[in-house]
């Protein structure tokens, strides 16, 4: 049965940010972890990664399907939620907990939110497919290209396209590529069609593949004459979201690392219980609490259109990249020789932030992007 996520009803005036989670948002929460503890725990996902197929296909009908989540970003009037940023949010703070094989960031945001900047006539039935959880979409366009950065294109003649694109994120399950060409459009291939070739490469992040796409006389229908447009409002979306997946890596590393302290002893007394220990977890707490006002941030600003959505992005992926990286580490070294191992999964966590952290822009690039909004240029 189809979760309905309600509407949720803002005015992009309002003056102050609301960073706290509504009653329909916590139980959006409850839903999906429920879902995520009966599918998707720790040695099911670290048996995948030494398989040929990083994707949980289960997982995703689950959640696509099932729970309707594919379409939280979609209107109504196209089979989706008509739901907001707001609830996308909660939705990757669970995933980021699970550390989830799934390709919700780049189908059901990123991919989306580029078709819903199409014109409508040429978009909608793409949008009804992805909003199905049947189809999933894929932006062609490098992973580590963030708001505002040139990203590359391909050549088009004769309404078939040519060229090569590489560091494309879950290209390799994607059904329809998003290609942005060099004369300025945005394109829809299917990956399937003939002169399309997905080569897997070898991601830091196991659980979040990419792959170089070469396309060769590839049949394509253009969506939008402003590719420009499309790329940019979908990597915003991607980076400012992509806050609530690192904000849930982080809320994990910290809870696990206090739990095993707690029961891990060390001359008859629980090893959390010794003063520098303490002042260390203190520290990833206030970082990780701040993370979460980051996110919720940017969450907010770009569910209601603020003047401020690209403050709020750059805010939060600057500060959010690296605590996600650092609370990874720390959780890491404080698990031991038994954090070392394959089997326990803090290691999952710390490729996720990695790779995470170079994903949609790195927290430098979105500091120089944020000197720039803010008219605060280096001298």
């Amino acid at each position: 049965m189809t979760t309905r996520t309600p509407r949720t009803t803002r005015t992009a005036q309002r003056a102050q940010p609301d960073l706290l989670y509504s009653e329909e948002e916590e139980a959006l929460r409850a839903a999906v972890r429920d879902l995520l503890t009966d599918h998707c725990d720790a040695p099911g996902v670290i048996a995948r990664m030494e398989s040929d197929r990083p994707h949980d296909p289960d997982l995703w009908k689950a959640l696509g399907e099932g729970m309707g989540l594919a379409g939280l970003l979609v209107p109504e009037s196209l089979g989706g939620q008509g739901a907001t940023h707001r609830e996308v949010a909660v939705v990757l703070e669970e995933l980021g907990r699970a550390v989830a094989p799934a390709p919700y960031l780049t189908s059901a945001v990123v991919a989306t939110e580029a078709l819903l900047a199409c014109p409508a006539e040429e978009a909608a039935g793409l949008l009804s497919a992805l909003a199905s959880g049947r189809t999933l979409g894929a932006l062609a366009v490098a992973l580590s290209v963030g708001p505002g950065a040139p990203f590359r294109s391909v050549r088009i003649e004769d309404g078939v396209l040519h060229g090569e694109l590489s560091g494309i994120a879950d290209a390799a399950t994607a059904d329809v590529l998003l290609v942005p060409a060099q004369d300025g459009g945005l394109y829809a291939v299917e990956r399937g069609a003939g002169g399309v070739t997905v080569t897997p490469q070898v991601p830091l992040d196991l659980t979040r593949p990419v792959a170089t796409v070469t396309f060769d006389a590839a049949a394509a229908r253009r969506l939008t004459p402003d590719a420009e447009a499309a790329v940019r409002r979908a990597l915003r979306a991607g980076a400012g979201l992509l806050a609530s997946e690192q904000l849930g890596l982080a809320e994990w590393s910290l809870t696990e690392t206090v739990r095993y302290l707690k029961e891990r002893k060390q001359f008859n007394r629980p090893v959390g219980g010794f003063q520098a220990l303490k002042h260390r977890l203190a520290h990833l707490w206030l970082e990780t609490v701040s993370t979460r006002a980051a996110a919720r941030n940017a969450a907010d600003a770009l569910a209601t259109g603020s003047a401020d959505a690209d403050v709020a992005v750059a805010v939060a992926q600057s500060y959010a990249a690296p605590v996600a990286v650092h609370v990874a580490e720390e959780a890491l070294q404080l698990h031991a020789g038994i954090g070392m191992t394959w089997e326990h999964p803090v290691h999952l966590y710390l490729k996720r932030a990695k790779a995470d952290s170079i994903a949609y822009g790195t927290a430098g690039s979105h500091r120089e992007a944020l000197a720039t909004l803010v008219d605060l240029q280096a001298p």
